[in-house]
C-alpha cells in the first residue's frame, strides 16, 4: 500500500505552527482579520464557511462572516466588499463560490483589494502566478503542493499530469508544479486517450468532481495521486480517485476526507497572516 498523504495530520501540525505565530503578531501589534462574504443559503458553502470560522477561533484570529441574500444585488454586494476593503480590522476577504447565477463572478472578485485576496483569485494575483512572480496562491493548489512536499514526493524533472482545467485548482496547480520543474500535461474532458495521458504521471492530480473517476488501470505503479475531489456517494463522501483499488498501486495517495480538503483551509490561514504581516509592513 502507498504511502498515506494525510491532510489532516498536516493541518494539525500547521495549526500548532500558526497559534504560535498569531501570538508572535499580537505582541507585534499585528491583529489579522479574516472576513467571509456568503451570498445565499447553499449548504456546502454554509459548511465551509463554519469551518473556515472555527479555524479562526482555533488559530486566534478575528473573523466575521458577511451573509447575504439569494437575491442580492450586484451592487449590494460590491458595497459589502468596498466596506472589507476599506477596514483595517480585516486583512483578508474570501468571497464564497458559487456565487448566485444572477451575479458576475469575475467582476465581484476584481473588486477584492489584492493585498487582501486570500483566495489567490484575484486577476492580478493569478496573473503574477502565471508569470513566475511572487503572489497570493489559490488555498488548494498551495495545500496540494505543501503535501506533496511534507510527503517527500520528488518533483523535479517528474511527470505530472493534472486532469482538470479549473481556475480555482487545475490552472494554478499546473503552474505551481511548473515552477517546481516538473514537466505538466492539463487534461479535461475533450482530452483523447486521456487514460494514455494518466498512465504516464509520476504526479497524478484529480479535480474534476465525478466519484471515483480515476481508476487503477489510470495508475502508473508507485505515482503519487492527489485527489481533489468532494462527492456525495451511497450517503458517503468520495473523492475523484477509487480509493480502495488505487491505494496499492500508488507509491503516495491522498485519502478523501481527511486529504486536500483539509489543507486548503489551512492554506487560507496562512494567506491570511501573511496577508496581515504584508499590509503591517
Amino acid at each position: 500500500m502507498g504511502i498515506i498523504l494525510s491532510g489532516k495530520t498536516m493541518s494539525e501540525e500547521l495549526t500548532q505552527l500558526q497559534i504560535k505565530r498569531v501570538e508572535s503578531l499580537h505582541q507585534q501589534g499585528i491583529m489579522p482579520g479574516l472576513a467571509v462574504v456568503l451570498v445565499g443559503e447553499d449548504a456546502a458553502s454554509q459548511i465551509y464557511v463554519r469551518n473556515k470560522g472555527l479555524a479562526c477561533q482555533t488559530i486566534g484570529i478575528y473573523s466575521r462572516t458577511i451573509q447575504l441574500d439569494d437575491d442580492a444585488s450586484e451592487s449590494e454586494l460590491l458595497q459589502a466588499i468596498d466596506a472589507l476593503n476599506a477596514d483595517p480590522q480585516i486583512s483578508g476577504i474570501l468571497v464564497q463560490l458559487p456565487l448566485p447565477k444572477h451575479l458576475n463572478e469575475a467582476k465581484v472578485l476584481a473588486r477584492v483589494l489584492p493585498e487582501k485576496d486570500v483566495d489567490g483569485f484575484h486577476i492580478s494575483n493569478a496573473g503574477k502566478l502565471f508569470t513566475g512572480q511572487e503572489s497570493v496562491i489559490a488555498c488548494t493548489p498551495k495545500g496540494i503542493l505543501y503535501m506533496l512536499k511534507q510527503g517527500g514526493v520528488p518533483l523535479s524533472g517528474k511527470e505530472a499530469v493534472v486532469i482538470g482545467r479549473s481556475n480555482i485548482v487545475g490552472k494554478p496547480i499546473a503552474m505551481l508544479l511548473l515552477s517546481e520543474n516538473c514537466t505538466v500535461t492539463l487534461c479535461h474532458s475533450h482530452t483523447q486517450d486521456l487514460k494514455a495521458h494518466a498512465r504516464r504521471a509520476d504526479i497524478l492530480v484529480a479535480a474534476i468532481g465525478k466519484p471515483r473517476f480515476v481508476t487503477a488501470d489510470m495508475v502508473k505503479p508507485g505515482a503519487a495521486v492527489v485527489d481533489v475531489g468532494i462527492n456525495r456517494m451511497d450517503g458517503k463522501v468520495v473523492g475523484d480517485v477509487d480509493f480502495e483499488a488505487v491505494k496499492d498501486i500508488a507509491g503516495y495517495i491522498t485519502p478523501v476526507p481527511g486529504g486536500v480538503g483539509k489543507m486548503t483551509i489551512s492554506m487560507l490561514m496562512e494567506n491570511t497572516l501573511e496577508a496581515a504581516c504584508r499590509q503591517a509592513r
